[in-house]
């Protein structure tokens, strides 16, 4: 019988302890769902592992076949260009070695579901879902494909769901950020408002984004508010990351590659279309700017 290719997980990073013992610990439960698999994880910044360590470890367990799929729920500078960057280079260390690349997770039937538990988590019962106004808060990005995917999220969440509205903002990186979208909430009529964070994990931007509602709440007490927790290592996630993993090893990717950047002329961000990237850091995670990454690699699609 055939061996099946190791699973990969890619993540963030964070310099949260608890967000990146969430991420360890989530891929220690893929690999016992999975026993059949050599299973690793590791972070593109911030945190350890480091993604190097990840597949070296799989090497080291006798893997030369692997199937890498990034922990993210859009397709931002992350998934676009420093895990394909990172995979390039770990290829080049451990000659021999052979990936594909799946595709990140997206706003996936079963992670809606997730969203509205926990929407039904921060609410009172009684209320009705009609008078409910919904702010879902990515964490941001310099790339506009990857803030419209969070858009895009926020739509299919409202969707036959019954709230008042689904509105969008941004931790971090992109307009607008929480207390421009609870204004907006507000004038739109909104007297109950629950803070959605588009997030996997706890951290320091999901943090952020609590203290952040919280502040603009004891600023406008006729507004009732209310915050959702994270997404979280739910089963609908396990069960999403080995859909990922089984794309990969067939070959059944499906990236949409319409409104990207790198590809499309975009008002704005014509200079990006065919652009060398440098493996970037998010800014916002510590509060800190990281430089000496100098290596530069062409950013493909073809995965």
């Amino acid at each position: 019988m055939t061996t099946p290719p190791a699973l990969l997980i890619a993540g963030h990073g964070t310099r949260d302890d608890a967000g990146a013992e969430a991420f360890r610990a989530f891929v220690r439960e893929l690999g016992r769902r999975r026993p059949d698999l050599p299973v690793a994880g590791g972070f593109i910044e911030l945190s350890p592992p480091p993604l190097g360590e990840a597949v070296a470890e799989l090497v080291a367990r006798g893997v030369r076949r692997f199937a890498a799929v990034p922990l993210m729920l859009v397709s931002a500078g992350h998934a676009k260009g420093d895990i394909p960057a990172a995979l390039a280079r770990e290829k080049e260390r451990h000659p021999g070695v052979s990936y594909t690349y799946g595709r990140p997770l997206g706003p996936h039937p079963a992670l809606l579901r997730v969203l509205e538990r926990r929407l039904a988590e921060a609410v009172d019962p009684s209320w009705d879902p009609a008078e409910v106004t919904v702010l879902l808060v990515g964490r941001g990005s310099t790339d506009p494909d990857a803030n419209a995917e969070v858009f895009k999220a926020a739509r299919l969440l409202w969707e036959g769901r019954g709230y008042a509205g689904v509105e969008t903002a941004f931790v971090s990186l992109a307009a607008p950020d929480v207390p421009s979208g609870l204004d907006r909430c507000a004038r739109l009529g909104a007297r109950r408002i629950v803070v959605l964070p588009y997030f996997l994990f706890t951290g320091i931007l999901p943090d952020r984004v609590r203290t952040q509602v919280e502040e603009w709440a004891a600023a406008h007490p006729d507004a009732e508010v209310r915050s959702a927790g994270v997404i979280g290592p739910e089963p609908e996630l396990l069960d999403l990351v080995l859909e990922r993993y089984e794309e990969a090893v067939k070959g059944d990717l499906r990236m949409n590659c319409d409104s990207c950047v790198y590809r499309i002329a975009l008002p704005g961000f014509e200079d990006k279309v065919g652009l060398p990237q440098q493996p970037h850091f998010h800014p916002d995670d510590d509060g800190h700017h990281h430089h000496g990454h100098g290596h530069t690699h062409s950013h493909s699609h073809a995965h």
